[in-house]
């Protein structure tokens, strides 16, 4: 199969996007970028989100006021997509692809959003370009967050929690010395260490403002994070807010988000 027929199988089968980012524990990723997102808004400003899924950020965004144009590859998700427009809000939705972006102009937006392509670009070099589309219709001065897997924490849950390292088509992927993990679009997702992040930033025309954590610890105890009562749902959150810039920290996450501005 194809990249495209993998991502469609697994959004149309396996994923519920809105429900994932609904649940306590699911919040906590979408509340973080919310967080950093907001820090950079101003008013009037206008917003690109690239491979925006079922919408959750869009949405939340034209409904606080500001234009937003999406691209979203897959039509399952552009379907949703429009099922969950409110009236009065200013988004359009198109599909198209996180690699090629041409029917956008250069320099029109203030913050662009590319928080689900490079889960699903499988060589450097795709996610230099999608890095690079990004930047081109964003402003000098404009702001992008773009976000990637985390490759320890799926090592820590998937390899040796659930023990599928003694699947040999699992081993495979691991390198045995540093535990680093490939993928392929059979895997759905790609994983990545910060220094692989950092070497895709490398010469791209771009200063980095933050780099995050948006979930930390919180897949590893998701079931307690799901049971705990507001009072405590929202310490932790102070407790994450506080802590998921960390450096000694940010390589557990699930979720990283790497923020920078246009030069």
């Amino acid at each position: 199969m194809e990249t495209q027929d993998y991502l469609k199988e697994f959004y149309e089968n396996h994923c519920d996007e809105d429900a994932r980012l609904q649940s306590h524990h699911g919040r906590v990723e979408f509340l973080t970028t919310m967080r950093y997102v907001e820090k950079y808004l101003k008013p009037g400003d206008r917003v690109m989100e690239i491979g925006a899924g079922t919408g959750r950020y869009s949405h939340a965004l034209a409904q606080k006021g500001y234009s937003v144009d999406a691209v979203e590859l897959l039509e399952h998700n552009i379907e949703v997509f429009k099922r969950n427009t409110l009236p009065g809000e200013s988004v359009t939705i198109r599909q198209g692809n996180a690699l090629d972006l041409s029917e956008f102009p250069d320099n029109v937006y203030d913050i662009t959003l590319l928080l689900g392509p490079l889960y699903h670009l499988f060589t450097a070099e795709e996610q230099k370009k999608a890095l690079t589309e990004a930047l081109r219709a964003t402003k000098p001065g404009g702001v992008v967050f773009a976000a990637y897997c985390g490759s320890d924490a799926t090592a820590i849950q998937v390899c040796f929690g659930k023990g599928m390292l003694r699947d040999p088509r699992v081993k495979a992927l691991v390198d045995p010395v540093t535990f680093k993990l490939s993928s392929t679009p059979e895997e759905v997702f790609t994983q990545h260490r910060r220094e692989d992040i950092d070497a895709l930033m490398d010469s791209l025309p771009a200063t980095r403002l933050h780099f995050v954590g948006t979930d930390l610890f919180t897949l590893y105890m998701k079931d307690s994070i799901d049971q705990m009562d507001g009072e405590l749902y929202e310490l932790y959150l102070h407790y994450h807010f506080a802590v998921c810039e960390r450096p000694d920290l940010v390589g557990a996450s699930n979720h990283y988000l790497d923020i920078f501005q246009k030069h």
